[in-house]
């Protein structure tokens, strides 16, 4: 069966699943037209193929139609009630009068019900889905990994100070009604956003100037109107990022109280569970083969603490040591470790190289190559979508800046900077970037714009383009 064949086949599914899984699905059939090769295997792949359809088809529109009425009531917030509108005929009289009676009972049984304690209705978990919604449900699903930087501050991504107020404590902390704003308030946190630039931004002239320009706007009676906590905090991000002219300084606004101290170190327990869900989950490393043509095919979906999966990463590196190339699909990969970025790096190098990290107080540092690593010479191919981010485009972008690989796909997620989150009061904080970023090549890197790829293709076509340059590589 062609893949422009098996195409239409999955146009038998409706709409809702093909946005979903379409893309997954073909990938899927890629890679069993690959590995299932001989005609007993291929006629056990038809087959599945036809079952699949005769059979998951169905199911899957039962699904689709449920989760259209489930999202269409759930989008409902305005206290009103949803409709859904018939655009293709109108009701029968029959169907009316039953409609009727059913609606009389069901206020007459609510009434009775409404007396009693109310069960608590489980999720849609035990739904059956299709054989494809089944394998890709499997195949997609998170890994759960319980971890916090040990010793370290808060760090907030791409200077979002947002993701830090969502921590166990805030869920436990007050979550009384919002409130409007006092004059006082605002007047306390806005004093309170100038005080932690000047005694924490890396700039200390801009964060003076800073701090002038918000109490000049205060006088102004910018800020007079404004009575809601979140507003406020993106307005004064607003100034403040026009004052510094710095693009990672963000104000967060928590409707529930943010905890005095700063996060406390791993857990015992915690500590426990991440490295029970890593080896579980085999460190995320997914997938490790030789390609035909001798090309070694890594994919892993995070860099993880290597003092948990250090072994798992040297043994898949050792394993695909004797390949004439290498491919690193990180198209699922959404970051980690700084220090496994760059012991996974170094073996691709045979000397000292300058290697950056904008989440690291020394920002410019140098990576040291592996000693006895077989890679150091080998084409190096890296798959990227829109989903890799992080850790992840820190790998893509310096091995791309130092010529050592080719990246081929989408461009990337663009998540880079940091910032350190300070806590202004009980429902207000900072994130404030510490340290002048330095880069070593010298050129803007990869936050808030992405990795552009060296080669751009659709995420599910990376690989086999991959495929075919490593084959004429090696060839020369």
């Amino acid at each position: 069966m062609s893949e422009r064949a098996f195409t239409w086949l999955v146009r038998l599914y409706p709409a809702a699943f093909r946005r979903k899984y379409e893309q997954d699905t073909l990938q899927l059939y890629r890679d069993r037209m690959r590995d299932e090769r001989g005609l007993v295997r291929r006629v056990r792949l038809y087959r599945d193929l036809m079952v699949d359809a005769v059979l998951g088809a169905p199911q899957a529109w039962r699904n689709s139609y449920a989760e259209a009425s489930a999202d269409t009531l759930a989008g409902d917030v305005s206290g009103l009630p949803g409709f859904h509108l018939l655009d293709q005929e109108p009701l029968r009289a029959g169907a009316v009068a039953i409609g009727f009676v059913f609606s009389i009972s069901a206020l007459v049984g609510f009434g009775l019900v409404m007396r009693l304690p109310a069960p608590v209705c489980a999720a849609r978990a035990g739904a059956t889905l299709s054989p494809i919604e089944a394998v890709m449900d499997r195949l997609n699903r998170a890994i759960a990994a319980p971890r916090n930087d040990a010793g370290e501050r808060a760090a907030v991504d791409g200077g979002s100070a947002q993701a830090q107020l969502t921590t166990n404590d805030a869920a436990r902390a007050d979550k009384s009604a919002e409130r409007p704003l006092s004059a006082s308030e605002k007047g306390q946190v806005v004093q309170g956003v100038a005080e932690n630039l000047t005694a924490h931004y890396f700039d200390r002239q801009k964060a003076l100037a800073t701090m002038e320009r918000l109490r000049e706007l205060e006088k102004q009676g910018e800020y007079a109107g404004i009575v809601d906590g979140r507003m406020l905090a993106e307005r004064l991000t607003a100034d403040v990022r026009n004052a510094t002219g710095d693009p990672h300084v963000s104000v967060a606004y928590s409707r529930n109280a943010i905890p005095n101290a700063g996060p406390a170190r791993p857990t015992a327990s915690a500590l426990i569970q991440y490295r029970t869900v890593m080896l579980k989950q085999n460190c995320s490393l997914e997938k490790m083969e030789i390609l035909p043509g001798n090309v070694g095919y890594l994919k892993f979906n995070s860099f993880p603490d290597m003092e948990v999966c250090g072994a798992s990463f040297h043994k898949a590196l050792a394993q695909v040591g004797g390949a004439n190339a290498v491919i690193f699909d990180l198209r699922d990969n959404t970051g980690g470790f700084p220090e496994t970025v760059a012991e996974v790096a170094a073996p691709l190098f045979d000397r000292t190289v300058a290697w950056y990290n904008p989440k690291q107080t020394q920002s410019a540092t140098t990576l040291t190559p592996a000693a006895g690593s077989k890679l150091a010479n080998k084409p190096v191919y890296i798959l990227t979508s829109s989903r890799t981010f992080s850790g992840a485009e820190q790998f893509t972008y310096n091995l791309k800046m130092l010529k050592r690989a080719t990246v081929i796909g989408e461009t990337t997620g663009g998540g880079g900077h940091v910032g350190v989150f300070h806590r202004v009061d009980e429902h207000f904080g900072i994130g404030v970037p510490e340290t002048k970023i330095i880069n070593p090549y010298g050129g803007p890197d990869w936050d808030g714009v992405g990795v552009e790829p060296d080669v751009k293709v659709k995420a599910v076509d990376a690989l086999n383009e991959a495929e075919m340059r490593a084959a004429k590589q090696i060839l020369r």
